[in-house]
């Protein structure tokens, strides 16, 4: 960290007589907050790069690179500003870390952390009197709108979007929707046939500073899963720009109509892969929602991105701190796990992984209204299952630590619920896989809407499918073993499933339909569903590689 430490200590200025804000990882900008409005030199700030975080759960080394690596350009940018920077390298929790620097700072404010686990890490050094909380100026929406929108009906993220889009005028001519439609989801589901054109993605220049951190991560963290290449990090501010200019060029046309379209040659299409700049906070949400609303695009894109960022994106942050981390709600308390969970790390590697520990933090909340308690595959973890749908996805995860919405949902998290695998185990998973990973947005996404674990409290059923949708919605089925209307098993899965778990979804009214096709199917069918189903799990579990040869014995 030589090159990192002499810029910072050549460019850093005087820190006495400063007002002190506390940083965290996920509020990495000067455009909201008291750094943008308030002197940068009446101002110091605090940065806390700590391993006890990368302990607590095996992070791809592209996630570790990318958060440490924004952390330090971030206290370099700042410095070049005028604002006094005190970069604090710990062991500890973040809010252990604090505590020593009160005497000499005395009180430091601090937006309000968007992970809670971050939030309660923070508690014992508020109640000391060390920090006070202000609102985190990066969210589009309140509480306030959250449960007026949603007063009397339940949680549904439609309800919560047209709201919000009333109240802020995003897309409406007075009280309607431009183009007639608060949504036009049903018009962005074209598969991708090769035209347009699909974008490739922008690479960085790494700094030395970049460097250092991709060296720091390949020792000290040799152990973590995934690659690090250091060309797909956007680091500093500039690259951050770059990366949205490109979206808004290349992406922002054709991100509506192919927002659900999947596929082996194009690994992103046309989406703007901007999540993890997001959600550090390097490109404020405020500010991309402004952008793409004023590009000359057309409404299904503009609406579509709208829903992502005003409506979904907001929506599950307001559910996920509603229900503590989905740890109380409905009037019943979930179980909890006790230590954070590796995702099948240490099954995969039969090492013992040994969590960190913080004060009042437990594992996460464990809800399971369908009542799957399964291990993960290995194939999550890189062996080839023979299903290329599950192949092609998992390579791009620990290729990038990335893939788009889509696959997650209806190729990772859809699998996974077919195959009875414990939510709380997937949603592990998607937590250390995933740059773009944090609590608030990823329990919602894999526990209440992709594996359904929290029943119909904001979705109105679970998100599984047969071969048929990934054949229309994707090419990966032209590059499997099976074929998609002869012997594909993810249709057995489909079955499987809604046999297995009719009792607990007969009352769900979306499924009423795909039941009375159950109902329809023939016993020797079933028979055949479940069998697939028994010998699949057991080949996946084992590692191994499924054939129709040995899948139809």
């Amino acid at each position: 960290m030589k090159a990192f430490l002499n810029e910072l200590k050549r460019i850093n200025t005087r820190s006495k007589g400063r007002r002190w804000l506390y940083v965290s990882y996920d509020q990495l900008s000067d455009e909201i907050g008291p750094l943008s409005r308030e002197s940068p030199r009446d101002l110091g700030i605090v940065l806390i790069e700590s391993s006890w975080k990368p302990r607590r759960r095996p992070y791809h080394k592209q996630k570790l690179a990318l958060v440490v690596a924004n952390l330090r350009h971030f206290a370099l940018e700042q410095a070049a500003r005028g604002v006094a920077v005190k970069y604090v390298f710990s062991r500890e929790s973040f809010g252990s870390a604090l505590r020593p620097l009160a005497g000499e700072l005395g009180a430091m404010r601090v937006m309000e952390p968007a992970e809670r686990e971050l939030r309660v890490d923070l508690e014992q050094a508020k109640r000391e009197g060390i920090l006070e909380t202000i609102p985190n100026e990066g969210w589009l929406t309140d509480l306030d709108q959250f449960k007026e929108s949603l007063r009397g009906r339940s949680w549904r993220m439609d309800s919560f979007y047209r709201a919000v889009r009333k109240d802020s005028g995003v897309l409406m001519k007075k009280d309607a929707p431009l183009g007639g439609k608060f949504s036009f989801d049903a018009a962005n589901r074209l598969p991708w046939k090769g035209e347009p054109e699909a974008p490739t993605p922008p690479r960085f220049k790494p700094d030395p500073i970049t460097m250092e951190v991709r060296d720091l991560i390949l020792t000290k963290y040799a152990r973590h899963p995934g690659k690090l290449d250091p060309a797909m990090l956007p680091a500093t501010r500039r690259d951050a720009e770059r990366l949205w200019t490109w979206a808004e060029n290349r992406c922002m046309r054709f991100f509506g109509p192919y927002e659900d379209a999947m596929s082996v040659r194009e690994r992103g299409l046309f989406h703007t892969r901007t999540s993890g700049m997001l959600n550090l906070g390097r490109l404020p949400a405020g500010r991309v929602l402004d952008d793409v609303l004023g590009l000359d695009i057309p409404i299904q894109s503009k609406e579509g991105f709208a829903r992502q960022v005003l409506g979904w994106r907001e929506f599950v942050r307001h559910v996920h701190t509603a229900t503590d981390g989905f740890r109380n709600y409905g009037g019943r308390k979930s179980p909890k796990a006790r230590a954070p969970g590796d995702g099948g790390w240490s099954h995969r590697t039969r090492t013992p992984w040994r969590p960190t520990e913080g004060r009042g933090l437990d594992g996460g909340a464990c809800p399971n209204f369908l009542g799957s308690n399964g291990s993960l595959p290995p194939a999550y973890w890189g062996l080839e299952s023979g299903l290329a749908c599950l192949d092609t996805v998992v390579a791009s995860v620990w290729d990038e630590a990335y893939s788009h919405h889509i696959t997650r949902l209806m190729i990772l998290s859809s699998l996974a619920t077919m195959l009875d695998v414990s939510p709380r185990e997937l949603t592990d998973w998607f937590w250390v896989a995933y740059q773009d990973a944090f609590d608030w947005v990823v329990e919602p996404n894999v526990l209440g809407m992709g594996t359904f674990a929290t029943g119909n409290l904001m979705t109105t059923k679970p998100y599984v499918s047969g071969a048929a949708y990934i054949n229309k919605m994707s090419d990966y089925c032209a590059e499997c073993r099976f074929h998609p209307a002869r012997d594909c098993p993810i249709t057995h899965l489909y079955w499987a499933f809604l046999a297995r778990k009719e009792k607990r979804i007969r009352r769900i009214p979306r499924f009423g339909q795909v039941l009375a096709g159950l109902a329809r199917r023939s016993e020797s069918k079933k028979k055949e569903d479940a069998r697939v189903f028994r010998r699949l799990r057991s080949i996946l579990a084992g590692g191994e590689k499924a054939a129709p040869r040995t899948l139809y014995r």
